[in-house]
This record gives structure tokens, sequence and C-alpha cells, in this order.
């Protein structure tokens, strides 16, 4: 037993520390709890990459679109958790061979955890409607955007559910923000400054699941204390026509704007596919920015997809439930 200061420890080999305490208390730390706390460089990053998987895996229109089937992930803990961190690394899986009927997205919440709740319910339906509450509910093209920048916190992950195609148009288009945001912060680092500190209004106002009256104000590019980029904000859907800034900043904004929606249309950056019956595209909706080109429109649904929300808190949770079942490890 060596004496340190006002209190003691006992050192056991192999296995750990047992401290004993001035008012006699005694608490035991094994030697492997300790070393993953250790304030080494080497522990701490590792730390990171078990708790938060920080690596990216950036891609432009070579993007070679990771799929696993639908039913494995439901049905297998391996293959779930290979899911979510493809999901978190890559930004984007797209799962094959579900059912083409309603109600895929809401065991696939089961399967996470549950769904984030917005005002378009807990799945809504993408089709074309005859009063449209919603430039997606429409036939026309979509330009890039990622989903509900209008909410104070918008959703991490978003799962879209093809349940029927049309024959002609309705391809889907990704690009991978954070990569493109990379690309800009080099060649432009004045207008990535200006998209990554400017406030810009969002407003999103109507009927669906219930009324809603929404605003909000967002950086287009949010950014960690690197200035790395962490999370895009950006649909011009939704963007107020209010933009509360100084007059003498309009100009410059949209001009680092342009180049920055120039580099995310650009051939190099973008991947289009066209999701087939039974596809669940699942994607970062921090990250990567989708839109879909336009279909031609008819009296009957031609194109129906279903789409549902949820948090990175609820995804990360339960990749680190599968990993501990999966690889059996703490």
């Amino acid at each position: 037993e060596l004496g340190i200061d006002t209190y003691s420890s006992t050192l056991k080999i192999q296995l750990g520390i047992s401290i004993t305490w001035p008012d006699e208390h005694t608490s035991e730390y094994e030697a492997e709890w300790l070393k993953k706390r250790c304030f080494s460089e080497e522990a701490r990053a590792e730390m990171r990459v078990d708790l938060f998987l920080p690596e990216h895996q950036y891609w432009g229109s070579d993007l070679q679109l990771p799929k696993i089937p639908f039913e494995e992930i439901m049905c297998n803990d391996e293959s779930a958790y290979r899911w979510l961190c493809t999901l978190k690394k890559v930004g984007i899986v797209l799962l094959t061979g579900a059912a083409t009927g309603q109600g895929e997205l809401i065991r696939l919440g089961h399967r996470i955890g549950f769904l984030r709740l917005t005002f378009y319910g807990p799945t809504w339906q993408v089709q074309d409607k005859a009063d449209a509450n919603n430039v997606a509910y429409t036939t026309e093209r979509l330009c890039f955007h990622t989903d509900y920048p209008a909410l104070q916190h918008p959703p991490g992950v978003q799962f879209l559910h093809c349940i029927k195609q049309t024959a002609a148009g309705g391809e889907s288009e990704v690009v991978d923000g954070f990569h493109v945001c990379n690309k800009l912060k080099k060649q432009n680092p004045e207008a990535y400054q200006i998209l990554s500190s400017t406030a810009v209004d969002y407003t999103d106002v109507g009927v669906d699941y219930c009324d809603f009256a929404v605003h909000c104000k967002q950086r287009i590019i949010d950014t960690d204390s690197r200035g790395q980029a962490i999370r895009i904000n950006f649909n011009n859907a939704t963007r107020d026509t209010v933009f509360d800034i100084p007059a003498e900043k309009v100009r410059p904004f949209y001009a680092a704007l342009k180049e920055f929606n120039d580099l995310l249309n650009s051939a190099e950056h973008k991947f289009t596919f066209k999701m087939k019956p039974g596809d669940v595209l699942t994607f970062d909706n921090w990250r990567v920015l989708h839109g879909r080109q336009g279909y031609p429109s008819c009296p009957e649904v031609t194109r129906h997809l279903e789409g549902a929300y949820a948090d990175w808190d609820v995804v990360l949770s339960r990749l680190q439930l599968l990993r501990k079942r999966a690889l059996k490890r703490d």
C-alpha cells in the first residue's frame, strides 16, 4: 500500500487500482477502463473513433452506392451494424428488396428505436397531389436541398421508400455536401466564410399532420471549432423572402451561394440513379443534399415514395448497442 497525499492506493498488477479516500470510501478501477480514459492523444483519438465514428469517405459522381438487403438488416445484427456504420461513414446506403406497400419505414423505425415526428407526420407520402402544400408533392424537378432547415434541429437521417416508380423521369440525384464544402473552402475561402457565418431565414407555414408556422435562422454551412463542415442547411423552397442582414452584405452572400450551388450541380460531384419499387434510400440529411428530376403529370399516381426521418441520437444509440451485440465489445 502506497501513501499519496491524503489517500492511499493499492496497485493490482494487470487488474486495476483500488483507492481509499479520506472518508474511508473505496473505489476500484479496472486497468482497461483507465487505459481508455488516458489523456494521451492516442487514447483520446481511439475513444473518439469508438463513440463518434468521425471518419468520412467522400464521393462524387463516381459513388459506388452501398447496397444491403432490407430484410437482412431487419433480422441480422451484424448486417444492421454494417448498415449504420456505412451510413455514418459514406452518408448514404440503399436498402433493397423491401415490400412495395406503406409501413416498411415504420418497421425500420422500430429496428433502430423510433422515427422523428414532424409537422408532416411520422411518415409522409411523396406523390403528385392536387393541392400540394410542399414542392415535393408535385411532378416538378427538385433542386438539391437538405430537408427541414426551418426547424431549430433539422432531422439527421432521412429514409425514402420507393413504392411506385414512373416509367419516364423521376431519377434521384444526390451530392456529398461535405465533399463540396471542402472544395469550396479550398478554391474560395471567402465564400466559405460567408456561407458559414451568415444567418439565413427559413420558414414553413401550412397544414398537414397539424397546422404549423415555423421560422428559423440557420447558417448554410455549420462548422465545428476547426472550421470543418458538420451540417448543411440549404433548401431554396423554404428559404424565406425575409433576409435579416445588412444590405451591403447581400451581393457578396449571393455570389458565394452561386459558387456553392454551381459546385453542387457540377457533373463531377452529383450522382444520378433511379430507385425501383422496394428500394429504401437511407442518407445523412446533414451531409447529403438530394433532388429529383421531373416527370410527366398524369391523372393517376405514377410515382409514390414514402418518407420518414430519424435523429442521429437514435441512430448512433442503436449503432453502439448493435456493436456490443454483433462484435461482443464494450
